[in-house]
């Protein structure tokens, strides 16, 4: 696979057909990304859309997607699958169902606005989870650029009259956050215990995460198995063409975040992944105000700026940020973080190497996987997360544990 990896043909003065096909995936990656959020949002308001609230039963049918995706991803020679026994990836896939369908429920209880600024807000939570449990301070302006984003954060919230009259969403918002933050610093963890690659890793346990999700929907929603079935239970919910045709276009969004993530990376660059992914960001806010009117008053447009500032400086510090000196490791896989609305999960650093092109750089963000609900399989925007997790020898942040991407795997060239 090419993650990570720069393509020769991206080069300055190479032609249009050069350069038509990264264009060509990023255009796909910021059209599926931002679009999962609206046919996600689109499928569960009850206000602006087809009202099909039933959290737990979207992520399933997302989920399912990505069984089937990740089967024809591995027939089309994308990855190679990796004996995983099901008691090494159960956890993960529990955790995977439980942080996926917090954000599908924040999404569906907040507005897109503030979905966003909360996925933002990871980043800085994934900071203060590792200075209060591994006691690791940051370099001075990491801490003041994220400082910047919480000040955003905060201004942006404080600021919108409908989250505080939303305590609910409030505290989901929140939450979501949290266990997004945790799911990072634990599922990297685990994916280098493992020795296997993002993709490898979500084609072994999505079958378990659907299975879980299957018992989870009739604990946690109402499925009507007795007639009379009321409209606000799953199976007596009208299941009308338009409604029907956008929970399926939200699930296929999904797949293709993955498979447009792992192409516009493999194509270009990390750095260029990164723009992208601010890109998308401004897309999404920007479409809540004029999709599903999201307010977007002056103040709370001040503090996403500022917000965005910090990302966006945060993102140059970390990518910037040169290698630290540590004991010889031997290869890791890269790390997996998650992904944008409904995109599972994302492989950062290292990557291997292709045919035709030069091996991958540290640092680089890898392949993609999978699709998840509303909350993309995770929380944050790759810009942030990509960041955050800089590959080095001996992470800065995490010290005891290898960074993602330390040392390149690469695969013989077939």
């Amino acid at each position: 696979m090419g993650q990570g990896g720069s393509d020769p043909g991206w080069e300055p003065g190479g032609g249009a057909a050069r350069w038509a096909k990264p264009l060509a995936y990023g255009a796909l990656n910021i059209a599926s990304a931002s679009g999962i959020v609206f046919a996600n949002k689109l499928v569960m308001s009850e206000k602006q859309g087809y009202g099909f609230g039933f959290t737990c039963t979207l992520t399933w049918i997302h989920t399912l997607f990505t069984l089937v995706g990740m089967r024809l991803f591995l027939l089309a020679g994308m990855f190679q699958r990796k004996p995983l026994r099901a008691a090494q990836v159960s956890p993960l896939a529990a955790a995977y169902v439980g942080y996926i369908v917090l954000c599908n429920l924040s999404l569906k209880l907040n507005s897109v606005g503030f979905y966003q600024v909360m996925k933002i807000a990871v980043a800085p939570t994934v900071m203060a989870l590792e200075l209060l449990i591994f006691r690791v301070v940051p370099p001075p302006k990491v801490v003041a650029s994220v400082a910047l984003v919480c000040a955003g954060i905060a201004i942006a919230t404080l600021t919108d009259a409908a989250v505080a009259t939303n305590l609910l969403g409030l505290a989901v918002g929140g939450a979501a956050t949290l266990v997004t933050a945790l799911y990072q610093l634990w599922a990297g963890s685990k994916q280098r215990e493992l020795g296997a690659s993002s993709m490898q890793l979500l084609h072994a346990y999505t079958p378990q995460a659907a299975a879980l999700l299957g018992l989870l929907i009739p604990l946690m929603e109402p499925v009507g198995w007795a007639p009379p079935r009321g409209p606000r239970t799953v199976l007596g919910y009208a299941y009308t063409p338009p409604a029907v045709a956008a929970i399926l276009a939200s699930a296929l969004l999904g797949l293709l975040v993955s498979l447009s993530t792992f192409l516009v990376i493999g194509a270009t660059s990390s750095l260029t992944y990164n723009v992208v992914g601010h890109l998308k960001t401004v897309i999404i806010l920007t479409g809540g105000c004029l999709v599903f009117g999201d307010a977007m008053p002056p103040k709370k447009l001040a503090g996403v700026s500022v917000a965005m500032a910090g990302i966006i400086w945060y993102t140059q510090l970390k990518m910037s940020a040169p290698a630290r000196p540590g004991p010889a490791k031997p290869p890791a896989a890269p790390l997996l973080v998650t992904n944008d609305a409904g995109g599972g999960a994302r492989l950062l650093g290292g990557g291997e190497a292709q045919p035709g092109r030069r091996p991958a750089r540290a640092g680089g963000a890898g392949g993609a996987g999978g699709a998840g609900g509303a909350g993309g399989g995770g929380g944050v925007d790759g810009s942030a997360a990509a960041a955050y997790y800089n590959t080095k020898p001996v992470s800065i942040f995490m010290p005891g544990l290898q960074a993602g991407g330390a040392a390149v795997q690469h695969r013989p060239a077939r």
